[in-house]
């Protein structure tokens, strides 16, 4: 009997380990797909297929968070202001299931400040308020689940030079938040095989505001 149960505990154990790797094969395809995509055709195609894993794989939180990250990409390049509000309430959807999964992943959050941020930019006169307030928010949050995680160290710098463009201050604050995001890009290692990797080139543009 006891030769069974190690048997079987050792098949369970090898059939794990095997959809493991079809899962982050295949998660691994679609990343680069959303990384490369040129055009909103190409990220919905990506987009699709992370919410076809999302279904399959019903407690992994990273094809909802990369289903997120197209739709907000999405909104980026969209020029039509309404038809960009519906790509955040997609990728704020795609969030929302997300943190019920993982609640305290510092990159979920920090993917909803991404589209807090986005909203801001639709219409900042109206919105930078309202959208600046919640961006921050969930950036601190990010930043306490993990104070090492660089995009979230982006977003924020972002968020300070906006701040401190429209109230015409010194850009001293978010110039220290970009060397630190830079620092952490250099350093920062994840165990996850498909963790977030984005920013990077973002935040050395960035840093060309504090020469």
């Amino acid at each position: 009997m006891k030769t069974i149960i190690l048997f079987l505990a050792m098949t369970a154990t090898v059939v794990a380990k095997a959809n493991d790797a079809k899962y982050v094969e295949a998660m691994s395809k679609n990343i680069e797909a959303v990384y490369k995509a040129q055009t909103i055709e190409e990220l919905q195609n990506a987009v699709n297929a992370f919410d076809r894993i999302a279904n399959a794989e019903k407690t992994k939180w990273e094809p909802l968070y990369y289903s997120a990250f197209g739709y907000v990409m999405m909104a980026d390049r969209e020029k039509d202001n309404l038809k960009k509000d519906n790509y955040l309430d997609l990728a704020a959807t795609s969030v929302e299931k997300a943190k019920k999964i993982n609640e305290n992943e510092s990159e979920i959050i920090a993917m909803e400040a991404f589209i807090h941020l986005i909203r801001l930019n639709v219409d900042p006169a109206s919105r930078g308020q309202k959208y600046s307030t919640l961006a921050m928010l969930s950036l601190e949050k990010a930043l306490q689940a993990n104070p090492e995680n660089p995009r979230a160290l982006m977003l924020l710098a972002q968020l300070q030079f906006g701040t401190a463009r429209f109230f015409g201050a010194p850009t001293t604050q978010a110039c220290g938040t970009v060397t630190k995001a830079l620092e952490k890009y250099e350093t920062y290692k994840s165990e996850n095989p498909i963790a977030p990797r984005w920013g990077k080139e973002t935040t050395e543009k960035l840093k060309q505001n504090c020469q």
